[in-house]
């Protein structure tokens, strides 16, 4: 399955999740909320994105690191995720308990997407040809009577 296909199957349903939130918070608190509600969904977008780059460029290096690198970034990501929460924690500029929770509802949902769109994939668990040689099939001798 290719990357592009992976992140776009997670970020539409992210990105209409933060539109969802944006004019509901909008409309029922405030402009301060609503950009909350904008950065959080942007910045999930943002970084998951790249995560998923940088993992399909380790597959394509270095495949037998996959699953090792995946988790890596994957901690990385929720590690950076959270100081951003901790250095936006006293800002006036925005509303930090929407923007909070929006980054949990935007994270919560793409990780789910992705993994559907993995499990919904139909990737070759064997690349063809390369097993074992594989001999021709013999035609049997004429049956003499």
């Amino acid at each position: 399955m290719k990357t592009r296909s992976i992140i776009f199957k997670a970020a539409l349903p992210t990105v209409i999740l933060g539109l969802i939130i944006t004019v509901a918070t909008g409309v029922v608190m405030d402009t301060k909320a609503a950009l909350g509600a904008t950065i959080g969904t942007v910045l999930v977008v943002v970084f998951f994105t790249i995560g998923q780059l940088a993992l399909d460029r380790v597959i394509r290096t270095n495949p037998s690191m996959a699953t090792s690198m995946a988790l890596l970034i994957y901690l990385l990501k929720i590690g950076v995720l959270f100081v951003l929460l901790l250095l936006f924690k006293d800002t006036t500029a925005f509303n930090t308990k929407v923007f909070a929770a929006t980054i949990m509802g935007c994270t919560i949902l793409w990780l789910v997407a992705e993994v559907w769109a993995f499990a919904t994939a139909k990737t070759l668990y064997v690349e063809p040809g390369s097993g074992p040689d594989v001999m021709p099939l013999v035609e049997p001798p004429p049956f003499n009577q």
